[in-house]
């Protein structure tokens, strides 16, 4: 990708309730601000949908994590009408070979990964580990909506909700740097 090794961000689907903020990141990205990067979407109102309609109907984890896959894919379309210079990508060798950021869709990971659960305890965050893994991604930087307390550990992090409970274990597996970046920090430009 672009002759480098391409870093992994994960923007939050709670970024809609800043519009502006999510449309100069998803701009950023696309102008290379962050250097080479597979973005990852959260599911976001998709996502709560499915949580929504889970509770209700009682259906099982196995079919919700599938569905909110499915939601992170749709947010992929919807960060794509936003940034129409971004392409989507749905497999980890099609994110490998993209020639300019992109967003990747994980609608293959439906049929499921054995090394990855089938539950709430995985979410967009720990998936952005795991492609930022596969990938040998030097940074897995993961966009929110509230900043990171100081001093927080991730399993501080996952304790309080600002990741999924499985983080802490999908990061003991990757090599890279993780960033978490709240409302405070946007893009940074790439070191040349």
């Amino acid at each position: 990708m672009m002759g480098a090794r391409a870093d992994v961000v994960k923007l939050g689907g709670s970024l809609l309730s800043e519009p502006e903020r999510l449309r100069s990141v998803l701009a950023d990205l696309r102008n290379g601000k962050e250097g080479p990067c597979v973005i990852v979407p959260g599911g976001g109102p998709f996502a709560d949908a499915v949580r929504l309609v889970q509770g209700r109907l009682a259906l099982s984890d196995a079919l919700a994590h599938r569905l909110a896959l499915e939601a992170m894919g749709r947010m992929a379309e919807v960060f794509r009408e936003i940034e129409p210079r971004l392409s989507i990508v749905r497999s980890v060798a099609e994110a490998s070979s993209a020639e300019a950021p992109c967003i990747w869709d994980p609608v293959a990971l439906k049929a499921g990964h054995r090394a990855i659960a089938e539950s709430w305890n995985v979410s967009s965050d720990s998936l952005a580990l795991w492609l930022a893994t596969e990938l040998q991604a030097p940074r897995c930087i993961l966009v929110k909506s509230i900043d990171r307390p100081a001093g927080a550990s991730l399993s501080d992090l996952a304790r309080s909700g600002l990741v999924d409970a499985a983080f802490p274990d999908f990061a003991a597996s990757y090599a890279g740097e993780i960033v978490i970046r709240g409302p405070g920090f946007g893009i940074v430009k790439a070191a040349a």
